[in-house]
């Protein structure tokens, strides 16, 4: 048989149609098909494309920018002296220490900088990777610190419209250049199975820090925050 690569959640989602569908011969391959290519089509049937590592990080990416946005939302209406529930910064900035301080960047921390290290390939971005992390968990526990209290026009004001611009900052450019220099490169620097592996621990470590589909969960937060700050109507940035 023509050797596949699936992940053991895919395996275990698909044995039993895959188990009847070879009983009833519906994993006959059409001619000029292998076997493993039907297989293949059979899981996409049954669990829809599958995700891998740099999609699943990229994805996490857009739960990153969608905050930033909220950020800016909320110096915008500081400038304008705009009255708003500062909470929304603090929940947003909740919400980039659990899911991206403490989730997406552990994982780029503990299985992907590491192979490019022992590859010795694009090591010194790596590097710099890792040091805007660190920025970046002072920067989020500065902005949880301070948003609270962003009401009054005073010093924890300025400094937690600094915090956010600061963020933002580094974390665009940050972003940008792991998607378009780093995560394509990751296949060249693991093998298959390290790769498929990457992705069943991501997911693990997703479902164990916030349960069964908590991507969606994160999404579906930010969405709510993008409600109350205004800014959840796409159309409005349209130019007119």
């Amino acid at each position: 048989m023509t050797s596949i690569e699936l992940t053991k959640r895919n395996l275990v989602l698909c044995g039993g149609t895959i188990a009847a569908l070879a009983t009833a011969g519906m994993m006959r391959p059409a001619p000029g098909e292998s076997v493993g290519e039907k297989l293949k089509e059979i899981v996409t049937s049954k669990t829809g494309e599958e995700v891998s590592p740099p999609e699943d990080l990229m994805r996490e990416h857009g739960v990153l920018d969608r905050v930033l946005l909220l950020y800016e939302a909320g110096i915008r209406k500081f400038a304008a002296k705009e009255d708003f529930d500062p909470a929304l910064l603090q929940q947003s900035g909740e919400i980039i220490r659990d899911f991206i301080n403490d989730y997406h960047e552990k994982s780029e921390e503990e299985h992907v900088f590491p192979r490019f290290r022992k590859a010795g390939k694009m090591v010194d971005l790596v590097d710099t990777l890792l040091q805007q992390h660190r920025a970046g968990r002072k920067l989020t526990a500065t902005i949880i610190r301070l948003a609270p209290s962003g009401r009054d026009d005073g010093d924890d004001r300025n400094q937690l419209v600094s915090s956010m611009q600061s963020f933002i900052t580094m974390y665009r450019p940050h972003a940008a250049r792991e998607d378009t220099d780093l995560f394509p490169k990751l296949k060249d620097v693991v093998s298959s199975h390290e790769y498929d592996s990457m992705a069943e621990d991501f997911e693990k470590e997703e479902h164990r820090l916030f349960g069964e589909d908590g991507f969606e969960k994160m999404a579906a937060r930010v969405a709510q925050l993008e409600q109350r700050m205004g800014i959840h109507d796409l159309n409005q940035f349209t130019p007119r």
